[in-house]
């Protein structure tokens, strides 16, 4: 199998595991993203590694692929502080002081 053939399946799993990741989110399903991690900082080290006409081919997969993730780190953050939320504000002591 080529190197150019070999990154674009890992590009693929990437690809798909944020997908599955999103999905996960969106039910309400806690995740780990440790892995996903791992294979996107994988991916990258890769690519980096390409002659940079091969590179260059990739370069719509790898914006789709961070496309992705900014969706789901959206959805992260979402999560994390839910749209409308207030921060609790301190409670004051009788006598004014805080």
């Amino acid at each position: 199998m080529s190197v150019s053939r070999q990154v674009n399946q890992e590009l693929e799993k990437a690809s798909s595991m944020v997908m599955t990741a999103r999905r996960l989110l969106a039910t309400g399903t806690t995740i780990d993203l440790s892995a996903l991690e791992g294979r996107i900082k994988g991916v990258c080290d890769q690519v980096v590694e390409l002659p940079r006409e091969m590179g260059k081919g990739m370069i719509p997969a790898l914006e789709k692929l961070i496309g992705d993730l900014d969706r789901l780190a959206e959805m992260v953050a979402e999560r994390m502080e839910p749209p409308g939320e207030v921060a609790p504000v301190p409670e004051r002591n009788p006598d004014g002081n805080e």
